[in-house]
């Protein structure tokens, strides 16, 4: 039997089950959340990094999102406060549209 020793979406026990399979789980303590979500989010992000398609990578992506959620959540805030704050930083600094790349800053 593999070992994953990983945090995986609440509705893969149910899944793996469905296929006929066992699997062991335990619920997360608080304070064994957020690193293992901060893990996650490196294999997420990485998984979008080897995408070979824009479908795949969007997949990743809605990955990623999910992700995010969770330690917004985690930080006592939802995905519209988040939303709310990158709103302020886009209004404040800009995004990423124009493609602007920085060569360097003379003083």
């Amino acid at each position: 039997m593999p070992a994953y020793n990983k945090l995986v979406r609440d509705k893969i026990p149910d899944i793996i089950r469905q296929d006929g399979k066992t699997c062991r789980v335990r619920t997360l303590s608080m304070a064994e959340m957020k690193p293992m979500l901060q893990a996650k989010l490196q294999e997420e992000a990485a998984e979008y990094l080897g995408s070979a398609t824009d479908s795949l990578a969007l997949e990743e992506l809605a990955d990623i999102l999910e992700v995010i959620g969770a330690l917004a959540r985690l930080h006592g805030a939802s995905m519209e406060q988040l939303a709310d704050i990158q709103k302020s930083k886009q209004s404040a600094r800009g995004g990423f549209d124009r493609a602007v790349f920085l060569i360097d800053v003379n003083d």
